[in-house]
């Protein structure tokens, strides 16, 4: 039997830890490392050389959709099975944009992750079918990659003067990419179209 390499990365120590002695029992799988950061995962597996990388989106550093991303450009042999606690329909899309073989909710059980990683290496792609209908009734993200930078920006809080200096903008142009987003959105201000946009997993 062929034991499969994988990869994990999840922010939360203790639900790395209780998925990493979950996974490890199954008797073809071993977890070769584990990362806390999303920025530390091409680092990871160009020194571990998994099979499979296991990513949660929700980490600092880099989101688990851009260390997908990372991965897909730099190492296309690694396999990726997303997995997130928040089932929204953007992040599958972005997920599936991004390079991932697989997206799955944080709470399937460990056998259901054990089946992904093993279909994914086999070629199969795993989708939550739940996901898989309702970002299909979602429909496609409407914002730009500029759009969503700038978004991103304005929901810490930073001024129109503070994004165009972070991004390499003019603050004219920063207003107008808020403004396009916010009329996108069909929101009333920056701050209810940051909010939806997280809501459908646009952000």
């Amino acid at each position: 039997m062929r034991t499969i390499r994988l990869l994990l990365a999840e922010d939360q120590s203790m639900v790395r830890e209780a998925l990493a002695a979950l996974l490890g029992l199954e008797p073809d799988i071993e977890v070769v490392a584990q990362v806390a950061r999303g920025d530390e995962v091409l680092e990871a597996a160009r020194a571990h050389r998994p099979d499979v990388a296991l990513l949660d989106i929700e980490m600092p550093g880099r989101t688990g959709i851009e260390a997908a991303a990372d991965l897909h450009r730099e190492l296309p042999g690694v396999k990726v099975v997303v997995v997130t606690t928040f089932g929204r329909p953007g992040y599958l899309r972005r997920a599936m944009e991004a390079g991932a073989d697989a997206f799955l909710v944080k709470d399937a059980p460990a056998s259901r992750l054990a089946a992904a990683v093993r279909s994914v290496l086999a070629g199969e792609r795993v989708i939550d079918p739940a996901l898989a209908a309702a970002a299909l009734a979602e429909g496609a993200d409407p914002l730009t990659h500029r759009e969503r930078e700038v978004l991103r920006a304005a929901a810490d809080g930073a001024t129109n003067a503070e994004i165009a200096g972070a991004l390499h903008l003019s603050p004219g142009t920063v207003r107008n990419y808020l403004s396009t987003a916010i009329q996108k959105l069909a929101a009333r201000n920056r701050a209810e179209a940051v909010r939806v946009a997280r809501e459908k997993g646009w952000l």
